[in-house]
């Protein structure tokens, strides 16, 4: 779960030619920069490559079984070879210090607690540009030709290919259309209509709102930053990431965190959400306690072994600011990122099975059973989406504008202080306006740190 894209287009593409996107990549500034760190492995030629690898994985609301039987699949096409895939939902923590010892897996996803810039410029990455020259699964085309050019460049640093994208992902809103049916409530496109069917809502006894607590990134990446970029537009949230002074306390910054603040003081938040789980305000949600949740597009995977029977969900985006200068169908995606590190034991075998994992056989098998939009070109031609995929396709390809957040893998401690000022906030334990001095505070010690690397969009 991760926000990594920041871009702006105007769409016209078929709902289903998912990836025929077009977006931006980002650059960087600072001192530190990566290195390159030797030769890429000479994959693509006649003779494959044999031995055993380990792969390491993010298990989120995807999970890793797609992989593990991708990984079976491999060794029987390819004797002479093994490959082992294994995770959890905190990856990263088992990762870091293996990272430090030198005994890394030979392919990884780490997840969202990982800062792979970091590895990057710590060189413990393998450049990966020179193997996308190389043959892709069917023997043929060039291997960088099958992915989606703009995500390719969202793993580009300097020049060099760090990380290559495989899913994409959506952020937005969930309610239920029967539930809403049910009551003749009207599902809100704007803050104030949120406001008027959440009076409605609350009158029947349910909370409006539900949130995942524990985890404030929810809360923050797709409630309140949404809610910058609404007001403000992408300017607003783009001085934010570059860490511009005054930035974090601006206007579109303080309209945000009031409106979380006019929610929490309505009592539209569910009660005891600060405390939940992300899973246990899902299932919450599911079961009708609260009207709606944030949550990516990876909800339905991750909650399918507590869905109540014939429940039926529908994706919205978070509803807009009345009157700001954004665009209404302005919608936040993100890529995960894989990597090869740079003391991999077999790099020449990752890279194989990776280039097999992304063939357009298997990105296909991955729309179809996960859920999801691919960076893999070709990925959803022909095949049978989810229902639950079909409306957020729509958004996605009716949308003009599409952005994320990048800054929460550049500057991961500063992106735990505003989740932690998040918390406060929602909590009540801070006014938006403290909100808002407790973010500048974290941009400017960010920007105030010599050893911490910049980089700007």
């Amino acid at each position: 779960m991760g926000c990594k894209i920041v871009a702006t287009m105007r769409w016209s593409i078929p709902i289903l030619a998912l990836l025929a996107v077009s977006l931006s990549g980002c650059g960087s500034s600072g001192s530190a920069e990566p290195k390159d760190t030797g030769a890429s492995p000479a994959v693509g030629s006649a003779k494959a490559p044999t031995g055993k690898i380990e792969v390491q994985s993010f298990k989120g609301g995807y999970g890793i079984d797609f992989f593990q039987t991708a990984a079976k699949e491999y060794a029987e096409k390819h004797p002479g070879t093994e490959v082992k895939v294994d995770g959890n939902p905190r990856v990263w923590e088992q990762l870091k210090p293996r990272f430090v010892s030198g005994k890394v897996p030979d392919l990884t996803f780490p997840g969202w607690g990982m800062d792979h810039w970091g590895l990057a410029e710590e060189e413990q990455l393998m450049a990966l540009e020179d193997v996308l020259k190389t043959p892709a699964a069917d023997g043929k085309t060039p291997w960088g030709e099958t992915f989606d050019p703009a995500l390719l460049k969202l793993g580009q640093l300097d020049g060099k290919q760090w990380t290559l994208p495989y899913y994409v992902i959506m952020y937005g809103w969930w309610y239920d259309p029967e539930l809403f049916k049910e009551n003749g409530w009207t599902v809100p496109k704007t803050f104030n209509e949120l406001l008027a069917v959440s009076e409605k809502i609350k009158a029947k006894g349910m909370a409006p709102i539900t949130f995942q607590g524990q985890y404030p990134f929810y809360m923050l990446c797709m409630m309140m930053l949404p809610w910058v970029v609404s007001e403000g537009g992408q300017p607003a949230l783009t001085a934010c990431q570059n860490l511009e002074p005054g930035a974090w306390k601006s206007p579109s910054m303080l309209k945000a965190a009031q409106m979380i603040a006019q929610l929490r003081d309505k009592g539209f938040f569910e009660s005891g959400a600060v405390g939940m789980s992300h899973t246990q305000s899902q299932a919450g949600f599911l079961n009708r306690k609260a009207a709606f949740v944030p949550c990516g597009t990876w909800i339905h995977p991750e909650m399918k072994d507590s869905w109540p029977k014939d429940r039926k969900i529908a994706f919205m985006l978070p509803p807009t600011v009345d009157g700001g200068k954004g665009d209404p169908t302005a919608i936040q995606v993100a890529i995960e990122p894989w990597m090869v590190p740079t003391k991999a034991a077999n790099p020449e075998l990752a890279i194989d099975f990776f280039k097999y994992m992304t063939s357009p056989a298997k990105a296909k098998q991955f729309v179809e059973e996960k859920g999801t939009l691919m960076a893999i070109k070709g990925a959803a031609d022909g095949a049978k989406l989810p229902e639950y995929v079909v409306e957020p396709a729509r958004i996605y390809g009716e949308s003009k504008d599409i952005w994320s957040v990048q800054f929460r893998s550049w500057y991961p401690a500063m992106f735990k202080e505003l989740e932690n000022a998040t918390t406060a906030l929602v909590s009540g334990k801070a006014t938006p306006e403290e909100f808002c001095e407790r973010a500048e505070k974290a941009a400017q010690a960010t920007r105030d740190d010599e050893s911490i690397t910049k980089h700007k969009l």
